[in-house]
C-alpha cells in the first residue's frame, strides 16, 4: 500500500513513516501543506492519503479542502484524516459526496496501532471509518428520540456500524453470531425508519446522517 501524508508536524510526519514501513506500507512522500499534497498525490498516485485536517498557512481547514479536491481530481482517491479534536462537520462533509474510502480519527488513535492500521486498511479499499469519538456525540446529541427504543446491545451494534465495521467484524466485537448481529442491525433500521442496505458506504452515511440530524440517503442512491 502506498501512502501521502499531509502533515505539518516533523515529529508526527516521522512517527507515521516509521509505524508504516514496520506494518509493510510505503510511504511515497510527506507533505507540510495542501498544495504540497495534491502535487504528491499527482506524481506518486497513492493507494490512500493520510491528511491533517489543520495545515498552513491559516491551520484551519486547509487538510479538508485538500482531501476533497484531491478525490475530486484522481478518482476518489481514499482519505484517512486525522485531527486533534472532534469536529463533526468536517466528517460530514467528507461524507457528504456520496463515495467510500474514507476515514476521520482521532490523532491519539495512530497510538493504539492495530486499530489504526485496521482502519487505513479499511478505508484504502473503499470502505469508511469514523471515529468512536464522533459517534459517541452523535449519539449522546440525540435524546428523546427512536434512539430509546433501541435495546443496548442494538445501541453498542448501532456505534460499530456507523464507525464502518462490517457485521462480521461487528459480530467479534460483541461476541455474538452473524446471525444475532443481521437480526440486530434489521432492528436497528427498523426502529430508526431507514431503509435497510448491506452497502458499507451508504449503511454507515445512513445512519451518521440519523444520528446528526438530517435526511438519511435513499437506499437505491450512493
Amino acid at each position: 500500500m502506498r501512502i501521502v501524508i499531509a502533515e505539518d508536524n516533523v515529529l508526527l510526519a516521522g512517527g507515521l513513516e516509521l509505524l508504516l514501513a514496520a506494518k509493510g506500507c510505503e510511504v511515497a512522500a510527506v507533505a507540510g501543506d495542501g498544495e504540497a499534497f495534491l502535487e504528491a498525490v499527482a506524481e506518486h498516485r497513492p493507494d490512500i492519503g493520510i491528511v491533517d485536517v489543520r495545515l498552513p498557512p491559516s491551520f484551519r481547514d486547509e487538510g479538508i479542502h485538500a482531501a476533497l479536491r484531491a478525490r475530486r481530481e484522481h478518482g476518489a482517491l481514499p482519505i484517512l484524516v486525522l485531527s486533534q479534536y472532534v469536529e463533526r462537520d468536517y466528517a460530514g462533509e467528507l461524507l457528504s459526496d456520496g463515495r467510500g474510502g474514507i476515514g476521520y480519527l482521532l490523532k491519539d488513535r495512530i497510538g493504539r496501532v492495530a486499530e489504526f492500521v485496521d482502519a487505513l486498511r479499511r478505508v484504502a479499499t473503499g470502505g469508511t471509518a469514523m471515529d468512536s469519538e464522533v459517534v459517541a456525540q452523535l449519539l449522546a446529541r440525540r435524546g428523546g428520540d427512536p434512539l430509546d427504543t433501541l435495546t443496548a446491545r442494538e445501541r453498542e451494534a448501532l456505534a460499530l456500524m456507523a464507525q464502518g465495521h462490517d457485521n462480521a467484524t461487528i459480530a467479534e466485537r460483541m461476541r455474538i453470531s452473524d446471525n444475532a448481529v443481521h437480526k440486530h442491525v434489521g432492528n436497528i433500521f427498523a426502529k430508526l425508519g431507514l431503509a435497510p442496505d448491506d452497502s458499507g458506504h451508504r449503511r454507515v452515511r445512513a445512519v451518521l446522517a440519523y444520528l446528526d440530524g438530517a435526511p438519511g440517503p435513499a437506499s437505491g442512491r450512493g
